[in-house]
């Protein structure tokens, strides 16, 4: 039988990369953790996606913001990830080191990669509304460790060793 659970239960096999959707508006700090964060949608022009959900009272400030930050989370920034995805906006970025551009784009200090983006496009997919997000200036650590979504907690990845 096809139940939101089983949906759930079932998706959650897939391991997703999760990252954090950030603005600085007005001196005030916004954010969103998202587990449904895709790159790769486009080398031309550059897009990258991520599924917001219609109840979310950040993604409308950030997507009116138009300048978005955007981390990809990992395992340094695991102790974290809780913290910026709560339901309590006031204190998400309590202590963490970020930086901010010019345009308000915010973004996590030492993580495996991080970019400056702008919203491209929307579309209304279900109870998420889908988003594609031109990417305008791009960093990383390559030696920084990845983090994943899977099986509803965040996880990180272990490097394979590889043969001699």
């Amino acid at each position: 039988m096809l139940t939101e659970t089983a949906l759930r239960e079932a998706f959650s096999h897939v391991p997703q990369g999760v990252a954090l959707l950030a603005a600085e508006v007005d001196g005030v700090k916004h954010g969103l953790v998202a587990s449904t964060f895709t790159v790769g949608v486009s080398l031309d022009p550059p897009l990258v996606s991520v599924a917001v959900q219609h109840t979310s009272r950040t993604w409308p400030l950030l997507r009116e913001h138009g300048h978005l930050g955007v981390t990809v989370l990992g395992r340094a920034q695991a102790g974290i990830a809780v913290q910026l995805a709560a339901t309590d906006r006031a204190r998400r970025f309590e202590g963490v080191e970020v930086r901010v551009d010019d345009e308000g784009a915010l973004c996590l200090e030492c993580a495996p990669t991080w970019m400056t983006v702008r919203v491209h496009d929307q579309m209304r997919a279900g109870d998420h509304d889908l988003v594609l997000l031109e990417v305008l200036t791009i960093g990383r650590h390559p030696e920084a460790e990845a983090m994943v979504f899977h099986r509803s907690r965040f996880n990180d990845l272990v490097p394979r060793e590889r043969p001699a």
